[in-house]
């Protein structure tokens, strides 16, 4: 290459930089690709993954599970470090309406001592439209209630379609409106602070934590509620439970809980549909103190509703993001401080 075109590409580079763009490279696309067909609503293609679970905590491959918010289905995929392929899926609730199957809205995928665990949102049905009148569609919206109000878990060794022993419970949503702090907020929309899980992960195998995205307390209290496994699924009707409100930040909610090591992390997002901020957090799943991890670098328009760690890195933590609204889930891996400036305390009050 002669000196003359080479000052010439020099030139033009400098000119992109300039102009507050990069270089093609810099610019492509982190996601990981999905190999096979991820099933979304009415056999499509997944748009819409809003959970993600492996049986093991560390290396590769894993087994995995996800889940999009439109089916009653959840989907086993196979993780390798740079890609994941879609597998078989798995049945997990029948409940229909008029002949029409209803959705579970699972919102969130928690693995332990050989189960996986899929928890629906127990919240009102989405309605961005408003096309369901409260007192022409009660009956409808009675049932697409009781069908998001379940957990459903499953026995798996975690090869691809293995899946026995399923078990449904909405003992939750008895544990809910035992709660006083959360029981005025059930089966309200979303867009009014509407009761809405979007989280889920198992404490010391034993304690499932479920996330809410909505309430926020005051405008500023994420609500992470703590019940025994066996109340749940036991043969006891026991209603223990302890509630926990986390600091994170105004106006967002609980989208995800992912175990790692002796933390939970927590992706918190808004409470509301539109515009707004992210972040990953730390929490001990005792306290009520949190460590903000990670302002998550997403434009406005795309909706982190995963949280899955990867591993330990030079300078602390990867972890794969995948997105409500973006094709396939859109898988990212980012890095994350392992440590962070510690929250305010947040009190209901």
């Amino acid at each position: 290459m002669t000196p003359a075109r080479t000052g010439w590409i020099a030139i033009l580079l400098l000119g992109v930089m300039a102009a507050g763009m990069q270089p093609s490279v810099a610019a492509a696309d982190d996601a990981w690709p999905v190999k096979k067909r991820l099933i979304g609503e009415d056999g499509g293609k997944s748009k819409d993954v809003s959970g993600i679970a492996c049986t093991t905590t560390d290396g590769f491959p894993r087994s995995c599970l996800v889940i999009d918010d439109n089916l009653q289905d959840a989907q086993f995929i196979k993780l390798t470090d740079g890609k994941l392929v879609a597998g078989s899926s798995v049945k997990l609730i029948d409940n229909t309406f008029k002949d029409k199957a209803l959705e579970l809205d699972g919102e969130g995928v928690a693995f332990s001592k050989g189960y996986y665990y899929v928890i629906g949102s127990h919240g009102h049905p989405r309605d961005k439209d408003h096309k369901l009148n409260p007192k022409k569609h009660a009956a409808k919206i009675r049932a697409k209630i009781a069908a998001s109000s379940q957990i459903v878990r499953f026995r798996t060794t975690g090869a691809d379609g293995d899946a026995s022993g399923f078990e449904r419970t909405a003992q939750l949503r008895e544990v809910i409106a035992a709660e006083p702090v959360l029981r005025d907020f059930m089966d309200r929309r979303l867009e009014n602070n509407g009761l809405t899980i979007e989280g889920v992960a198992i404490k010391d195998d034993r304690t499932l934590l479920a996330g809410f995205r909505g309430p926020v307390l005051n405008g500023k209290c994420a609500v992470v509620l703590a019940v025994e496994v066996t109340s749940l699924f036991g043969n006891g009707k026991s209603l223990d439970h302890r509630l926990y409100r986390l600091s994170l930040g105004q106006g967002r909610g609980v989208r995800d809980l992912a175990p790692f090591g002796d933390r939970i992390l927590v992706l918190a997002g808004p409470v509301a549909d539109g515009p707004g901020s992210y972040a990953v957090y730390a929490w001990d799943g005792a306290s009520e103190s949190v460590e903000l991890l990670k302002d998550l670098p997403f434009d406005a328009k795309r909706k982190p509703e995963g949280l899955l760690p990867l591993d330990k890195t030079s300078t602390g933590l990867r972890v794969l993001i995948v997105f409500d609204g973006d094709k396939k889930g859109r898988p990212t891996p980012i890095e994350i401080s392992e440590s962070g400036p510690r929250s305010s305390s947040c009190h209901a009050g």
